[in-house]
């Protein structure tokens, strides 16, 4: 690991991820012994990795499966539900899922078609059902904190991008950790400090059966885009994504940054139909989005 200037074996590799991940939710207060986590899982290396590890430290960590109907070469959701279903059943670990078609008569690609006329990818109908879905599983059940696998390229690619057009309002948002506000539940990011490689190490050294394939969908995204802008950068400057992403964190807890003055919080209050927060004086985006497509499909 250039970055740190470290080199580990798999013995030494195995204890050091989790007591850095240990380190990291101490660091920024993520979340106690006491609380319980719902871990989100997609079947792929990181929300996994994420769950095993909060496990074997010994926190109350439970899984949350989205899903979501997406096919490709393979069908994409159906392995990613297989291989979460037998990570939970071999470890007798909780896991949560929640099927989005059978929830609300549509698949993502199908809600995806219907809301932007057939045109574009289903990315942003995806993020939105997702953030939905997570927040009222985690509000309904009653869990204190809501874990994600983010790890440090996903985060520094969403930074680059958000930085490129100074797009203040997510900017403010991006950290570690989301605090709760009424009616939504604590976000945090445990891995966001490791490299997406490192993550895959753990997870093949773990022995982690996880799903290879990107999603059908990612295919040409800008945030991969990103990422390869910034793989650029890595292989000539060893840790210039940890700087870049630590440097920004100091900056935003130092005030040093306008967006902490200038940026003001949105007024919410709850959804009339499905009780969570929204900024809008009517339903909120998820709840706009499945009525449209109620209508369309009559």
């Amino acid at each position: 690991m250039r970055q740190h200037r470290l080199a580990l074996c798999k013995e030494h590799y195995l204890e050091w991820v989790p007591e850095q991940t240990e380190r990291f939710i101490k660091k920024y207060e993520m979340f106690s012994r006491n609380e319980k986590i719902l871990v989100a899982v997609s079947g792929g290396k990181d929300s996994l990795s994420l769950w095993d590890i909060l496990v074997n430290l010994g926190y109350q960590a439970d899984g949350l499966y989205l899903g979501l109907g997406i096919d490709g070469g393979i069908d994409y959701s159906h392995e990613s539900q297989r291989l979460t279903e037998k990570f939970a059943s071999e470890r007798n670990l909780k896991l949560h899922v929640v099927d989005i078609e059978k929830e609300y008569g549509q698949s993502i690609p199908v809600l995806s078609m219907i809301s932007h006329r057939g045109q574009g990818k289903p990315c942003a109908v995806c993020g939105l059902a997702k953030r939905h879905e997570m927040n009222r599983i985690a509000r309904d059940l009653g869990y204190d904190v809501l874990a994600t696998g983010h790890n440090l390229d996903d985060e520094a690619a969403v930074l680059f991008g958000n930085t490129l057009v100074w797009d203040s309002e997510r900017l403010l948002r991006q950290g570690p950790v989301l605090p709760s506000a009424e009616g939504l539940a604590r976000k945090v990011k445990p891995l966001c400090r490791f490299y997406e490689r490192e993550m895959t190490a753990y997870a093949i050294a773990s022995g982690i059966e996880y799903i290879y394939e990107e999603c059908p969908f990612a295919e040409g995204s800008q945030s991969i885009y990103y990422k390869e802008l910034l793989n650029q950068m890595e292989t000539t400057r060893p840790g210039a994504k940890l700087t870049f992403y630590l440097r920004f964190l100091e900056a935003r807890k130092s005030g040093e940054l306008f967006i902490e003055k200038n940026v003001e919080a949105a007024h919410l209050h709850p959804c009339p139909k499905c009780g969570q927060p929204t900024s809008t004086d009517d339903l909120c985006s998820f709840c706009r989005m499945i009525e449209k497509a109620a209508l369309v499909t009559g």
